[in-house]
């Protein structure tokens, strides 16, 4: 089975946001736990992301708009 993940980099381009907001979102207490805490940065599970988004950004949730696909 393989685990798909995002980083702070791959949040940044996923949510079209600075890193800094990457950092206030992720800290938000309705974010999705971290899966893991890296030497290289603390990654997410990108179905437990996806799944965040489809509540709190649904205009930007997969599928939403053709251009993602």
């Amino acid at each position: 089975m393989v685990r798909r993940l995002y980083g702070s980099a791959e949040l940044q381009e996923r949510l079209g946001v600075s890193r800094a907001r990457v950092v206030q979102i992720t800290s938000r207490p309705d974010f999705p736990a971290p899966f893991d805490r890296l030497a290289g940065g603390t990654v997410w599970l990108v179905e437990d992301v996806e799944a965040w988004i489809a509540v709190h950004r649904p205009h930007q949730a997969r599928g939403v708009n053709p251009d993602e696909a």
